[in-house]
């Protein structure tokens, strides 16, 4: 397992585009998503240790806080054809066992995990109503093994000033986990 952090893109950068089959293969786009306050667009996958020690606290965090006015959408970029806990079917097995009620969109290509600088799983981006970044950063302190407990404080309370009308949290600690599973073509390197 590879500890790779968030790249940390310039609070403010333009959400980019994006038109990715969901796990029912209905296709879901940005512009689906134009009448949200908010949009959380979290990079994750199925196999990552650091997915998995946060995805049932993940759903709980998505049902507490998608509303008319906030929305979340999941993408899992990594190369299924070498990692095949990856696959859409996989993807589907997930869902029905996390119980996500979000979109989870498989980008096949990787283009729109390049398009927004996402390097590792989970990886937040948190956007306001005019789809300009206004947090990237960890979910909370909390990593495998540990003992700190899972409580998503830290994207809680972006996601509550977001709502509130208040200005971003000063300090956003990067997402750390396994980074993205790249086509050869497609490495960022």
């Amino acid at each position: 397992m590879t500890l790779t952090p968030s790249n940390m893109i310039e609070l403010g950068s333009k959400a980019p585009s994006f038109k990715l089959p969901d796990t029912t293969g209905k296709s879901v786009s940005l512009a689906d998503f134009q009448s949200y306050k908010g949009l959380l667009v979290v990079f994750m996958c199925n196999h990552c240790p650091y997915v998995k020690h946060i995805r049932h606290a993940l759903a709980e965090f998505a049902d507490r806080n998608m509303s008319s006015n906030f929305a979340i959408v999941g993408i899992n970029s990594n190369d299924a054809s070498t990692y095949p806990a990856d696959s859409p079917e996989k993807m589907v097995e997930e869902v029905k066992a996390v119980g996500y009620h979000f979109p989870y969109l498989h980008d096949e290509t990787q283009e729109v995990a390049k398009s927004y600088g996402a390097a590792c799983t989970p990886d937040f981006f948190l956007f306001d109503e005019h789809r300009l970044l206004f947090y990237r950063g960890q979910f909370d302190d909390s990593r495998p093994g540990s003992t700190t407990p899972v409580t998503g404080a830290d994207l809680q309370a972006a996601v509550d000033a977001l709502m509130e009308g208040r200005n971003p949290p000063d300090e956003q600690k990067p997402s750390v986990g396994c980074n993205i599973k790249w086509k050869t073509e497609n490495a960022p390197y």
